[in-house]
């Protein structure tokens, strides 16, 4: 499996200076993260050497990022 794409500096930069980005980002995140997770569950599922650890640590960022984006969507705009 590929690393996870980085958020360059230029685009985090952005995302603190622009909401509607910061909401992409961090949707475009999410996706990528329950992508990969299914991928990994499915491995897992097919007798792979998926980890239950590494399952749980991807919920607990999908988790983390809905909340972000909740809050991002509650945030007044400036």
């Amino acid at each position: 499996m590929s690393t996870f794409p980085p958020v360059t500096e230029s685009e985090l930069a952005r995302a603190r200076a622009d909401p509607a980005f910061r909401q992409k980002l961090l949707t475009q995140s999410l996706e990528v993260l329950l992508a990969r997770m299914q991928k990994l569950r499915a491995s897992a599922l097919a007798g792979g050497e998926a980890g239950e650890g590494q399952i749980r640590e991807g919920v607990e960022l999908a988790v983390r990022l809905a909340e972000l984006i909740q809050t991002a969507d509650r945030r007044p705009s400036s």
